[in-house]
């Protein structure tokens, strides 16, 4: 593949056509991971432990399917980059068919809910994840230097915010019609103006040659020992967030006793000061370091949870503070991860290389997958039941969602510890 040579700034109007697309990717994501499990399990009956089977399951094969997708994405981008458009037109809307289907279902049994919600979930997740993955590589493929691909992914990732922020409040002020709509519009209009972004320029002649077509270009990736290292404490750090976003709305409905008012300015204040508190990180940066900064999150997260299981029923307002505090830690997780591994790819010669982004968010979807898949059906084995408000009940549901994740934050700041730092530490460093 042959790139093009990046414009010397990368203006407002380009970060805007490249970035819109994040937007409803963001949209669709909030909701899928958060408002489903509670929707199926509250409104619809569904049992806890079956349900996170299910997602469990489904996020599983989604897992897996990340990496064939960047290989997918690699070879549509070795033929034209007209092949990676229409195969993200394909991919949105089959995207916007399979959300539409899990908000607005046919059967009502319980036993069919399952069946609809596994097949439809996916359909929903390979869509998201070829869009997503085919996005991601578009924007390092356009190479650069250091400043202007930190303005590529901040448009991305800064519209991302703004879907997240709308797909926060939309269902408890709009209702879930709106939601849909919004969704629709959004895909639409973010691929249309993906499709008139600065594109990469490739050769086909030469991108369908022998490095392409060789079976070791999936596992390349595994071959850095750096990025395995990485990889191990994105996991532990990535369970520790999905198991909190998997049960909020639990612990704002029965621990909390919050209205949807409540629920609604929790994941708004959650997300909105994840995006107010980024420039905060980037400041952090050259005093500290990626790595340093990334801990100093994850202890501000571990605080945040721990206040978080001193609350009960009536505390909305204390519960508010504690979603700006865990919202700030999000601003890490946003920012510095993915810092680390643009750096460690571009250290690697192997800058836009799908196959890193195909195994990162398959480490993000397993992360999702564990949440689901632990949490819930611990929950139900346990004897919490959604909406019955006993008090060994609402214990459990507060040692899962405040507790078992700080456990779990610890030892991912003890891993970037003894994997990151440490072995880049000059001598004499702290």
């Amino acid at each position: 593949m042959r790139l093009s040579a990046p414009p010397s700034a990368w203006s407002a109007g380009n970060g805007l056509r490249y970035g819109l697309l994040g937007l409803p990717l963001a949209f669709c994501a909030l909701p899928l991971y958060v408002l489903m499990p509670n929707l199926y399990a509250r409104e619809w009956g569904v049992p806890l432990g079956a349900l996170g089977a299910v997602l469990l399951g489904a996020r599983l094969l989604d897992a897996l399917t990340d990496p064939l997708l960047g290989r997918l994405c690699d070879q549509l981008f070795a033929k034209s980059v007209r092949a990676v458009l229409l195969m993200g037109a394909l991919a949105a809307a089959l995207l916007a068919l399979g959300f539409s289907a899990l908000f607005v279902p046919l059967p009502r049994a319980p036993t069919a809910l399952l069946w609809w919600a596994g097949g439809w979930l996916a359909l929903t997740y390979a869509a998201y994840s070829a869009l997503s993955v085919a996005h991601q590589s578009w924007g390092a493929m356009l190479g650069g230097d250091a400043l202007y691909r930190s303005r590529v992914v901040a448009w991305r990732e800064g519209l991302g915010l703004v879907g997240v922020l709308l797909a926060a409040v939309t269902p408890a002020l709009l209702g879930v019609s709106a939601m849909l709509a919004m969704l629709m519009v959004g895909l639409l209009g973010g691929w249309w103006a993906w499709s008139r972004a600065p594109q990469p320029v490739v050769n086909p002649t030469g991108a369908s040659g022998g490095e392409l077509r060789m079976p070791e270009a999936l596992p390349q990736p595994w071959r850095n020992a750096e990025f395995r290292r990485l990889l191990v404490v994105f996991l532990l750090n990535g369970v520790a967030s999905a198991i909190p976003a998997t049960l909020v709305l639990f612990f704002v409905q029965d621990r909390l006793q919050g209205s949807q008012s409540l629920q609604a300015a929790a994941l708004g204040v959650y997300f909105l000061s994840g995006a107010l508190s980024l420039p905060l990180w980037l400041r952090l940066v050259p005093r500290w370091g990626l790595a340093r900064s990334w801990r100093v999150g994850m202890l501000l997260a571990i605080a945040a949870f721990m206040s978080a299981s001193l609350l009960s029923a009536g505390d909305g307002l204390w519960f508010l503070g504690i979603c700006a505090l865990s919202g700030t830690a999000l601003g890490s997780d946003l920012v510095l991860p993915g810092a680390l591994l643009a750096g460690l790819i571009a250290e690697a010669g192997d800058r836009g290389h799908a196959a890193y982004f195909g195994w990162w968010n398959f480490a993000s979807k397993l992360n999702l997958a564990l949440a689901a898949g632990l949490a819930l059906p611990l929950l139900g084995w346990l004897g919490y039941t959604p909406g019955e408000l006993d008090i060994d009940g609402l214990a459990l549901l507060s040692a899962c969602y405040c507790l078992l994740p700080c456990g779990l934050k610890a030892l991912a700041a003890g891993a970037l510890q003894f994997l990151i730092i440490q072995p880049t530490a000059p001598p004499n460093t702290p």
